[in-house]
C-alpha cells in the first residue's frame, strides 16, 4: 500500500530492487567425539561430558579438556587438527581418563628403584600421589651422594613430571631419622610418596625408574554413548543441533577397540552410526580410522568386511607417527582422522572446497606405521581406502581422495564436499522466499540470487566450463511449478551444475617422432 502524502515535500524511499546475496557457508568446522582428560567448564565447573562444546585453539581445548593423557587419542587429534589448519573444532568427550569420578575409580601408579652394585636389589617403592594415568608420567632417578669415611652413604632423589622438578638431597634408607627417604618424600614431594623395601638400610638406590599402571577404571563405552540423545544436546544427537559443522571425527573408537572396549562389530556399528548420521543431516562428512599394525591385505579385508557405502565418508590408512608430548624424545602412532580434518581445512582455506584434499602435506608427521607401495596402494585405491605415502624429498602425503561409495559420479571427495557446500548455502540464504507469493516476481528474484552466487562458485574454479552457461543452470518457471503444484504450496527450482574433478590419474603419452619423416 502507498503511504499518505499529507503535506508538500521530498519524500525518499528505500525500495529493494536488487539480489539478496548468497553467501558462502562455512565448509571446515569439525566435531570430534572422544576421550579427554577432564571435561569441565573451565568457568563453572560444570560437567561438559557429551556436550558439544567449541574451540578454537589449543589453549582453550586444554582449558576445558585438559592436554595430552595415555589411553586418549582425542587430545593428538584436536593438535593435530589445529597444526594443520583447522580453526574451529566442537569437542564431545565421551569418557574422561585423567579425573576420578563416581564412574572412574583412580588406579596409582608406581615404580621400583633398584640398589647400585653388581646383585641389585629392590629398595624403594613408589606410588603417585594422584591417582590415573597422569602418575604414569612421573621420572624417579636416584645418586649416590659422595662419601667420607665413617659416614653412612647416602643418596639423591630428582622427581620430575612434564611440568615439576623436584629434588632431595642426602637421603637415606633407615625406616626414621630426618634425613629418611620415607619422611622426606612423604612431607615434601607433591607427585609421590615412597616405602622402603630393602633390609639393609647402608644399601643406596640407583638409576632410573618410570612411573606405571596408573589409569582410570571405568564403565566401557558403547554406542549409546557416542549416538547420544537429541533432546538432551549430547553425543551425536548434540551434534546435530550445531549446523555449521561439516566434518565427524571419532578418533578414540581405536583407544576402545585396543582397550577391548569395542571388538570389531561395536567399530563398525559406532562408525555406520556417523555414517547413518552424515546421511540424515546431508552436510557432514565423515573421517573414518582403520585399526593399527593392519598390513595392506588386511586393511582391504578389514574394508570390505565393514562393507560401508556412502558417499559421505572417507576412510584413511596407515596410522601416523607423531612426537610424544608425554615422553619427550619419544614418538608413537595415532590415527590420522585429526590430522585429515585439519588438512582439509587448509585446503578449503588456500584453494576452496572443491581442490581433492590430496597431494597435500600431513603437518606434524614424522613417519608412518607401514610405507604403502604403488602395487599396495593399486589394490586399495579401487575400494575407497585413500593412502598417506611418503614420498622422498616430497614428505608426508596424502594419495588418495575417495569416497566409500560405489556410485562413479560421486567417487571424489571434493565433489561431494562441493555439493554440500552449494547445497547449504543456497539453502540457508533463500529462507526469506518461504511464504512469499508465488509469482513471477518471486521466481525470478530466485532466478538472480541463484545465479549470481554460482557465478562466483565458476569464478572460484569449482565448476567445469569456459562460460557460465556450460558451468550450470538455474530453471525456475511455469513448465516446473503449473497450477496444481503452486496449489500445493510448492515451489521448485531445478540447478544443474557441472563439477571440477581432481586429475587422479595424469597419463603422459610419449611416442618417438622425427622432424623429417613424421612420427
Amino acid at each position: 500500500m502507498a503511504p499518505n502524502y499529507l503535506s508538500p515535500g521530498v519524500y525518499v524511499e528505500e525500495v529493494d530492487r536488487g539480489a539478496k546475496p548468497i553467501e558462502g557457508v562455512a565448509t571446515a568446522v569439525a566435531a570430534f567425539v572422544g576421550y579427554t582428560s577432564k571435561a569441565e567448564d573451565p568457568r563453572t565447573g560444570e560437567s561438559l561430558i557429551g556436550k558439544p562444546t567449541l574451540v578454537t585453539n589449543w589453549t582453550q581445548y586444554t582449558a576445558a579438556f585438559g592436554g595430552f593423557i595415555e589411553g586418549a587419542y582425542t587430545p593428538d587429534a584436536v593438535y593435530g587438527f589445529f597444526n594443520n589448519g583447522g580453526t574451529r573444532v566442537y569437542v564431545v568427550s565421551v569418557k574422561t581418563l585423567g579425573v576420578a569420578s563416581e564412574d572412574a575409580k583412580a588406579i596409582s601408579a608406581s615404580g621400583t628403584l633398584l640398589s647400585a652394585g653388581d646383585k641389585p636389589v629392590e629398595t624403594l617403592e613408589f606410588t603417585a600421589k594422584e591417582g590415573g594415568p597422569l602418575g604414569n608420567n612421573i621420572t624417579i632417578t636416584a645418586t649416590p651422594d659422595p662419601v667420607k669415611d665413617g659416614e653412612e652413604p647416602t643418596f639423591t632423589l630428582t622427581i620430575s613430571n612434564n611440568e615439576t622438578t623436584e629434588k632431595f638431597a642426602g637421603l637415606s634408607l633407615k625406616k626414621s631419622g630426618p634425613n629418611s627417604v620415607e619422611t622426606v618424600v612423604k612431607s615434601q614431594s607433591k607427585l609421590v610418596d615412597a616405602k622402603i623395601v630393602a633390609k639393609d638400610t647402608k644399601l643406596v638406590p640407583a638409576g632410573e625408574t618410570q612411573l606405571s599402571g596408573g589409569k582410570l577404571e571405568t564403565k566401557p563405552i558403547g554406542l549409546a554413548d557416542y549416538t547420544g540423545d537429541a533432546a538432551k544436546r549430547i553425543g551425536l544427537g548434540g551434534i546435530e543441533a550445531i549446523p555449521d559443522v561439516t566434518m565427524l571425527v571419532a578418533p578414540d573408537l581405536m583407544s576402545a577397540y585396543e582397550s577391548g572396549e569395542l571388538d570389531k562389530k561395536g567399530v563398525q556399528a559406532v562408525q555406520q552410526a556417523m555414517i547413518d548420521f552424515s546421511e540424515r543431516t546431508r552436510y557432514v562428512f565423515s573421517i573414518l580410522d582403520c585399526p593399527p599394525n593392519l598390513t595392506p591385505q588386511e586393511v582391504y579385508e578389514w574394508r570390505m568386511d565393514m562393507n560401508y557405502d556412502t558417499t559421505r565418508a572417507a576412510l584413511y590408512y596407515p596410522w601416523v607417527q607423531v612426537g610424544d608430548p608425554l615422553r619427550p624424545g619419544k614418538t608413537k602412532f595415532v590415527p590420522p582422522s585429526g590430522l585429515i580434518a585439519g588438512l582439509y581445512a587448509r585446503v578449503d582455506d588456500t584453494r576452496g572446497v572443491h581442490k581433492a584434499p590430496a597431494n597435500e602435506i600431513v603437518r606434524g608427521a614424522l613417519g608412518l606405521e607401514i610405507n604403502v607401495t604403488k602395487g599396495e596402494q593399486d589394490m586399495l585405491n579401487p575400494v575407497g581406502i585413500n593412502c598417506i605415502r611418503s614420498f622422498p624429498g616430497r614428505g608426508i602425503r596424502v594419495w588418495g581422495a575417495r569416497t566409500l561409495t560405489s556410485d562413479p559420479a560421486w567417487r571424489y571427495i571434493s565433489v561431494r564436499r562441493l555439493f554440500n557446500y552449494i547445497e547449504a548455502s543456497i539453502e540457508r540464504n533463500t529462507q526469506w522466499a518461504v511464504f512469499e507469493p508465488n509469482d513471477y516476481m518471486l521466481w525470478g528474484r530466485l532466478n538472480r540470487d541463484i545465479t549470481a552466487f554460482l557465478k562466483n562458485v565458476w569464478r572460484s574454479g569449482a565448476l567445469f566450463g569456459r562460460t557460465p552457461q556450460e558451468a550450470f543452470y538455474v530453471k525456475v518457471d511455469e513448465e516446473l511449478n503449473p497450477p496444481e503444484v503452486r496449489d500445493l504450496g510448492q515451489l521448485f527450482v531445478e540447478i544443474g551444475i557441472a563439477p571440477v574433478k581432481p586429475a587422479e590419474f595424469l597419463i603422459i603419452r610419449i611416442g618417438q617422432w622425427s622432424p623429417e619423416g613424421g612420427a
